[in-house]
């Protein structure tokens, strides 16, 4: 059974996105992009088999000049959930349309590796409802947003976690792990 891992960047105040990235406006964004954080980041992506990404984290991969139908990440099978996008579906990235819930719970039994959930704070909070989640991996920022997109979206999660792991880095951000106790 695959194992899936939310893994993402957010602010102390559990945003994953503040007004600038919503507004694709990169250069204004508070989010670290560079630092000593990083390079653990880019090893961690090669424990990944899977990618999943809503509309919105997938199209943020337009600002930097991808385009629909491509990878973010090279190497790693996407699935994109999306009822909008318009897009043919390739060895590479496979756009949903139907239902995420069903889809992720027969793709878990089918996958054996590690699965990440790449970003969508609706979609998070949608799999965390359905207790779909097994590792959350947060990279915190040391910044405050005021606003932008929620860790878990519209939902109000209320589950224990269990600390796997913690390592700061000189760039400011901490990266912690947990395990979800459903």
């Amino acid at each position: 059974m695959g194992e899936l891992i939310y893994h993402v960047a957010v602010s102390l105040d559990h945003f994953i996105a503040d007004q600038a990235l919503i507004d694709g406006d990169i250069e204004r964004s508070l989010f670290l992009f560079d630092g000593d954080h990083v390079a653990d980041f880019m090893e961690d992506l090669k424990d990944y088999d899977a990618v999943l990404m809503g509309r919105k984290t997938y199209e943020f991969g337009f600002l930097l000049g991808a385009k629909p139908g491509e990878p973010g990440y090279k190497g790693i099978k996407h699935y994109i959930f999306s009822k909008s996008l318009q897009f043919d579906s390739n060895e590479e990235v496979e756009l949903i349309k139907e239902d995420a819930v069903p889809f992720i719970q027969k793709l878990k039994q089918q996958e054996k590796g590690k699965i990440w959930l790449c970003g969508g704070g609706e979609l998070a909070g949608t799999l965390l409802e359905h207790q779909l989640l097994d590792r959350l991996v947060l990279k915190v920022n040391p910044i405050l947003v005021g606003k932008g997109t929620p860790l878990f979206g519209s939902e109000e999660p209320s589950v224990n976690l269990k600390l796997l792991n913690v390592k700061s880095y000189s760039s400011g951000v901490i990266k912690s792990e947990y395990t979800f106790s459903y």
